[in-house]
């Protein structure tokens, strides 16, 4: 990806237009941000060798372009609002913009695109997808100060990425899932505090990314390759789903700690009923990760013998294994950490 100028180019733009919307001070700013985000990461998904992504270039274009328009129209209405002594009810309008953000970011029950455009992607701009894009729609959100809506966009976003990924068999899908799972815990994290969600988003990042780039790196889109891959190499296996329980938030692993945040944030604000929810999914969604790495494990798969030479270069081998020991023993290095200083 980084050897062809151009898409140096749209990667550098794209980070400009987050960047313009994280600093704008004004709405017309942001909407022009987002804008500027979106047609940056459009050439960056088209890939010639791939006859899904054209359709999903254009999938994200005509939502992108619907929730942008929404935007500007509810931004314009403001305006008049403000300037105009026009009768329009406030809330109705952030309600506008809300719903609007929260199509951008893929959360439910506006998701509906994001499992289809993941699934044309490859996994470097399905990580983009997951984490880059993400930043802008959220930052906005947290200028809204509409917890109602908020509230049962968490809610469902947690249930739709908790039931929607019990079935996928594609790993891209179920990654998008557990992407608007994750998206829930942070709206709801967003609710409480700036500081929170982005710690929270800090740690999916990178969790995320240690996925995807495993997944880049021997090319895997389904779990029947996850299976039986791997069969020379048990322990790159097991890392691998050692990770795969971290994303889900297992207790042990570094997963766990952003969500240990959030849970005792929520508990301080007496937002029970908001938690009880969140964890049943969180519950569901690591049923499917356990079932994953048990049928991976347990069961006996035929081996191919031209499969075997699976070649990562010793970079990528060391940068995996730090970050898979990040993603192991983080929660414990960092209560070490806390308690030495």
């Amino acid at each position: 990806m980084f050897n062809n100028s151009s898409k140096i180019l749209f990667i550098t733009m794209m980070i400009i237009g987050t960047l313009i919307t994280v600093t704008s001070n004004s709405w017309l700013g942001a909407w022009m941000g987002l804008e500027i985000n979106l047609l940056s990461f459009i050439p960056l998904m088209s890939d010639n060798n791939n006859f899904k992504s054209t359709e999903a270039s254009l999938k994200y274009f005509l939502t992108q372009a619907l929730a942008s328009t929404v935007l500007l129209f509810a931004v314009i209405l403001l305006m008049l609002k403000n300037n105009l002594n026009s009768e329009i009810n406030e809330s109705f309008i952030s309600m506008i913009m809300l719903s609007t953000l929260l199509l951008k970011s893929g959360a439910a029950p506006f998701h509906f695109w994001f499992p289809n455009l993941m699934e044309g992607l490859t996994w470097m701009n399905a990580l983009m997808l997951m984490t880059w894009q993400k930043i802008a729609p959220l930052m906005l959100i947290s200028y809204l100060n509409l917890k109602n809506l908020l509230m049962i966009s968490v809610i469902l976003s947690v249930i739709v990425g908790a039931i929607g990924g019990l079935n996928q068999t594609s790993l891209r899908k179920l990654m998008a899932f557990s992407s608007i799972n994750h998206l829930g815990w942070m709206l709801s994290a967003l609710t409480i505090s700036e500081s929170i969600w982005m710690i929270y988003f800090l740690f999916y990042s990178f969790l995320s990314f240690v996925l995807t780039f495993m997944f880049n790196i021997f090319k895997l889109f389904h779990l029947n390759q996850l299976f039986s891959w791997f069969l020379q190499n048990k322990i790159l296996k097991f890392t691998l789903f050692m990770n795969f329980l971290s994303l889900g938030g297992l207790p042990p692993f570094l997963g766990f700690l952003p969500k240990w945040i959030v849970i005792q944030q929520l508990t301080f604000c007496n937002q029970y009923f908001q938690l009880m929810i969140l964890l049943m999914s969180t519950l569901i969604t690591l049923f499917f990760y356990l079932r994953i790495c048990y049928s991976a494990f347990m069961l006996n798969y035929s081996e191919n013998n031209w499969a075997m030479n699976s070649h990562i270069n010793n970079f990528n081998m060391n940068l995996y294994t730090i970050m898979t020991f990040l993603s192991i023993f983080g929660l414990f290095l960092i209560s070490l950490f806390y308690f030495m200083f």
